[in-house]
């Protein structure tokens, strides 16, 4: 019979290891190569907010976390781990997108696991760099941002499609080139080119939730540029950040209309604080 992937899906995200986490993962990835999972709906989800996370590392507000300053090693175990857990929450982003939006396609289900098999795949990369310094995972502070994000939209998919892919993880297309090229600048080219992996691979990812959002609003009759600027007033109060990385959001599925109004509203955004 084949492994029932909610169940699966459940038993990775209600876990607090990390290691059994990955091994799911990589058992998921395996099954998916192979003879495939049923999808059969044998129960309802358990809530977001009691979706796992380790112990380790300590979840702070990001006032809180080390500078991560990449001229110095201290800094660029920092920067690192920061970029770690942004991998590793996307981890449990993907798993929780396939397991609790059961009425989609089932083309969602399999894009969204073939999503977290790369994040995993990501994660790994930057904890095996951050070995190369003497850390890991776990060590430092971080933040849950993006998965105050997930609570927040556990009950719709569509909101979930436009603000996870479409507002957090594209705020990568737009940040990663700059620290590539710093990266480079400063010698760490082992560290650049774990980067472009991700964000190679951050394209098709947000290309995922772009069409996927677009099918949701095809389905409910809603125009989905509309719809996509209503939810970020609603969930985010139009808080967008540019500069935008045109060539890639392009790629992932971003209109020329959207980005000009993003560009807009980020233009409207009050200047950061400097104190």
């Amino acid at each position: 019979m084949p492994i029932n992937l909610f169940e699966l899906a459940e038993s990775c995200l209600y876990t607090p290891s990390v290691e059994a986490k990955l091994e799911i993962t990589e058992r998921a990835r395996q099954i998916f190569r192979g003879e495939g999972f049923s999808l059969e709906d044998r129960r309802s989800p358990r809530s977001a907010s009691e979706v796992r996370f380790p112990e380790r590392p300590e979840l702070v507000e990001p006032r809180h976390l080390p500078r991560r300053k990449l001229t110095t090693v201290d800094g660029k175990i920092a920067f690192l781990h920061a970029v770690a857990h942004i991998e590793f929450t996307a981890i449990q982003l993907a798993w929780d997108m396939l397991y609790r939006f059961r009425s989609m396609p089932p083309a969602f289900f399999d894009d969204w696991l073939e999503v977290a098999i790369e994040e995993a795949y990501h994660f790994s990369l930057v904890r095996g760099r951050l070995g190369d310094f003497g850390a890991d995972y776990g060590q430092f502070p971080a933040h849950r941002g993006l998965w105050e994000l997930a609570e927040e939209t556990s009950h719709d998919v569509k909101a979930r499609l436009a603000l996870v892919p479409r507002v957090m993880e594209a705020r990568g297309l737009d940040v990663t080139p700059a620290m590539i090229a710093k990266l480079d600048e400063v010698g760490d080219q082992a560290t650049a080119d774990i980067l472009r992996i991700i964000l190679r691979d951050e394209v098709g990812h947000v290309a995922r939730g772009t069409r996927w959002f677009r099918y949701v609003c095809d389905e409910q009759g809603i125009d989905p540029i509309t719809e996509y600027f209503d939810l970020v007033k609603r969930h985010l109060r139009g808080a967008v950040r540019g500069p935008f990385n045109r060539e890639a959001r392009l790629a992932a599925g971003f209109s020329e209309s959207e980005l000009e109004r993003l560009e807009q509203m980020a233009n409207e955004m009050p200047a950061a604080s400097t104190e």
